[in-house]
């Protein structure tokens, strides 16, 4: 179970609903950008909140492909950034926890209830978010919507299910972290870059931390944010709007409201604080990979659009500027990096493999120079137009599918308070000069703004003290 990036590939599905997952994009506005006029496309879609809180968004599509299916998102505004120091690793432990059972559902029914009538499901856990989501045959609409109102009502929180799904997670840590090549580089740029805590630590969690965690922490942590006015419900696909009404107000209705969670404070000094520098010594790696973060703004600010687009023309794809200047020369294997979607300050990354021979210092000096040419010289029409055709490309991708709507919707919803933003993304990006990304580029991509993590491969798995 892992969490959607900015882009939004499109979940895995059943193979019996792939096609009926594909929807038409009727409505569509013209924006003008890097020397041309192009078509984006709108999504129609129905907000409304009940009285426990719970915000509904319908977006029905009464033209999508046979045979007919619908999708149901419900995304919890809790991810990492929600834990206390101490106390990580809860939101995607309970991205686990979900699936353990409720009142009126044994644990792993859910699970077989949807596949066995043709669907799929899965949950994620970001730093902002933990959602989960069911893609049906459209004559399951009601099932999908009792199996999220029936967890969200009454999960079975118990120890029995708290040391299985630990174990589950540790088990998940230990695969996907400690016992894989550079599995501890990201966890070491965030703890470098941020200085608050909800962003300085992964979803993952600490083994410390899970182990000591009681049933009593658990079960505030989901008495705090699992509740109906603190999620987003989003039905998408083939199905009438007044029955999905009713349904909503049949299961969800009767859910009590819970009281507000606590505010997340993001507090970042105001200022650069030098560059930071950090060496691990990873004995399974067979190549140096070199990984730097720039923290930057939120998603809800101008400049991250011009990020987004600083990223591609940086390190998107074998035109960008890092793979023409360290791939193609051999200074470096592979290199890429983009600009993080966050509630709170973004991260923006750039990573390269490196050769044995040549050491790093000949790359970081190679990738600073691109990054530095951009911030004096600024980019070109031909740039601004692959980057832009780029994330045209990836937009409607991830609108093209049932759940890549739903989640889409979800997520605005949940975190900006603002479905309609997924209206906006690609004028927004259209909007963005090559002045814009030269101007991002000279601003927050500075060596006093750097975090860098360099793995080595070595016998030893010590890693070195921090530089500052």
């Amino acid at each position: 179970m892992s969490w959607f990036p900015r882009k939004f590939p499109v979940p895995a599905v059943g193979v019996g609903v792939l096609l009926g997952l594909t929807l038409a994009l009727p409505a569509e506005a013209r924006v003008a950008g890097a020397g041309s006029t192009v078509s984006v496309p709108k999504i129609a879609f129905q907000q409304y909140v009940l009285t426990n809180g719970l915000t509904v968004i319908l977006a029905p599509d009464a033209h999508a492909a046979a045979p007919p299916v619908i999708a149901v998102n419900v995304t919890y505004a809790v991810g990492s950034r929600s834990e206390r120091p101490g106390r990580s690793g809860f939101a995607h432990l309970f991205e686990h926890m979900m699936f353990q059972g409720s009142e009126n559902v044994a644990k792993t029914e859910h699970i077989l209830l949807v596949q066995s009538n043709g669907g799929s499901m899965n949950g994620t856990t970001n730093q902002d978010r933990t959602n989960f989501f069911e893609a049906l045959p459209a004559n399951q609409l009601h099932l999908a919507l009792f199996l999220e109102a029936d967890r969200m009502r009454s999960l079975d929180i118990s120890k029995a299910n708290l040391e299985n799904q630990r174990q589950v997670v540790e088990e998940e840590k230990r695969q996907s972290y400690d016992n894989r090549a550079y599995g501890h580089a990201y966890e070491n740029l965030l703890d470098l870059a941020y200085t608050g805590f909800p962003y300085k630590h992964t979803t993952i969690g600490s083994m410390a931390d899970l182990d000591a965690a009681s049933l009593d922490d658990v079960r505030q942590f989901h008495q705090t944010y699992y509740e109906p006015n603190n999620a987003v419900l989003s039905v998408t696909g083939r199905f009438d709007p007044a029955d999905a009404r009713r349904a909503i107000e049949k299961y969800f209705g009767p859910i009590a409201r819970g009281a507000e969670p606590p505010p997340v404070t993001f507090a970042e000094p105001s200022a650069y604080p030098g560059e930071r520098r950090r060496t691990l010594r990873d004995p399974l790696a067979r190549q140096p990979r070199y990984l730097a973060g720039y923290v930057t703004v939120p998603a809800t600010d101008p400049d991250y659009f011009a990020l987004v687009l600083l990223g591609d023309i940086l390190g998107d794809g074998t035109t960008s500027r890092l793979y023409q200047a360290l791939v193609e020369k051999r200074i470096a294997t592979s290199a890429g990096g983009g600009e993080d979607e966050n509630l709170g300050p973004g991260l923006f990354t750039l990573s390269m493999n490196l050769p044995t021979a040549g050491g790093p210092a000949r790359a970081e000096t190679a990738l600073n120079a691109e990054i530095e040419r951009i911030g004096k010289e600024g980019v070109t029409d031909d740039e601004m137009r692959t980057a832009l055709a780029g994330e045209r490309i990836s937009e409607i991708r991830g609108l093209q599918t049932a759940l890549g709507r739903a989640a889409r919707l979800s997520l605005y919803g949940a975190l900006f308070k603002d479905p309609g933003r997924v209206n906006t993304i690609l004028p927004r990006l259209q909007a963005v000069t090559p002045a814009d990304i030269q101007r991002v580029a000279a601003k927050y991509l500075v060596p006093a703004n750097r975090s860098v993590v360099l793995t080595l491969p070595v016998e030893s798995a010590a890693s070195e003290g921090d530089t500052k």
